[in-house]
């Protein structure tokens, strides 16, 4: 389901890292301070600009300070589209949001997939934030008392306003993402109503309080690192409200109005795998997933795809695959009329 390499001619580089480029005419990459042609972020917004890096043909770096991240620099990943230039605050581009899972970081979609190659992601901006290795897409509980790391607050509020407000990001938004980016994307179509368009997640983490053995294997992601378990939402059965309001299957009503992609595989070997492969975390997020799909069902939703495939385990090429078949569904969305 691989996309053709497109062979339109590049336009000429982009205004912005020729400036920067000027600016640093003997420094082969570009983390520096922001552009001067780029407004200065207002310290209400909470996040500002202090680096921009051109990695590759439509592909730049943003590093991102965040008041909900402690003060942090953190980095950002966009793949732009043909005609993109940040300068021209009279265009916006739709936008697709792709999360990265546990373990992974913001270069993981464009170094182990072929969206880079991807013709329909053309005239689309593909956001791809940083959301730390086991950072599952929430405003940390850390025993009541919240602060760093606050991600929800970062992507959904801080990160959202500066590219919209600088980078040419437009209010016309679709999220997808796999494992914990599965479980992000779904948290925040559902947690911030008319945020997105549209939803997909692969193999995502999407019922984590289904049974005991999901519940300790997410508190181990959770131990990540050295990790206190109990700072990202508490205990499971004492702080169970703040776990609840983390679980798609619990907010599967908020998601009947929009276009649902899920997708899985069993846990078994499949036709992408090695032969003899499997993984008991695939197995256990397929019966999340499944239980997520009779909730929306049950909640009267009328816009959700499945594809729980068999054989198949907790790998890329299995995302690689079910982003190319979710890309109708979200691009449709992208592109449909705004509700009235």
């Amino acid at each position: 389901m691989s996309s053709r390499t497109s062979r339109r001619a590049r336009p000429v580089l982009l205004v912005l890292v020729a400036l920067l480029l000027a600016m640093a005419p003997n420094t082969p990459t570009l983390a520096a301070t922001a552009p001067s042609d780029v407004r200065a972020s207002a310290p209400t917004r909470g996040a500002e600009v202090v680096g921009v890096r051109q990695v590759a043909d439509r592909q730049v770096d943003l590093s991102v300070r965040s008041s909900a991240l402690g003060g942090r620099t953190v980095n950002v990943r966009l793949l732009t589209p043909d005609g993109w230039n940040p300068q021209d605050r009279r265009r916006h581009w739709p936008t697709l949001w792709l999360l990265h899972g546990c373990c992974g970081d913001y270069t993981s979609w464009t170094s182990r997939t072929d969206i880079a190659r991807t013709d329909s992601l053309r005239d689309v901006l593909v956001v791809m934030p940083e959301a730390g290795w086991n950072g599952w897409y929430s405003d940390w509980w850390n025993y009541g008392q919240g602060g760093d790391p606050a991600w929800e607050t970062f992507h959904t509020g801080e990160l959202r306003r500066l590219l919209e407000d600088d980078w040419g990001a437009g209010p016309q938004r679709v999220v997808a993402g796999l494992s914990m980016g599965g479980q992000g994307a779904l948290l925040y179509a559902a947690r911030h109503p008319g945020l997105f368009k549209a939803a997909a997640a692969y193999s995502g983490s999407v019922h984590p309080l289904l049974n005991d053995e999901s519940v300790n294997r997410i508190m181990g992601f959770f131990a990540g690192q050295g990790n206190d378990p109990l700072r990202v939402w508490g205990d499971p059965v004492a702080q169970r409200n703040v776990w609840a309001a983390h679980d798609p299957y619990y907010l599967a009503k908020r998601l009947k109005t929009i276009p649902v992609y899920l997708s899985c595989g069993d846990g078994t070997a499949g036709p992408l795998d090695p032969p003899g492969a499997k993984n008991a975390l695939e197995a256990d997020f397929n019966r999340q997933n499944h239980a997520l799909a009779t909730a929306l069902e049950r909640a009267g939703a009328h816009h959700v795809t499945t594809n729980f495939y068999g054989p198949g385990t907790h790998s890329w090429p299995y995302w690689e695959r079910e982003l190319h078949a979710s890309l109708p569904m979200l691009l449709g969305a992208l592109r449909a009329p705004a509700a009235s």
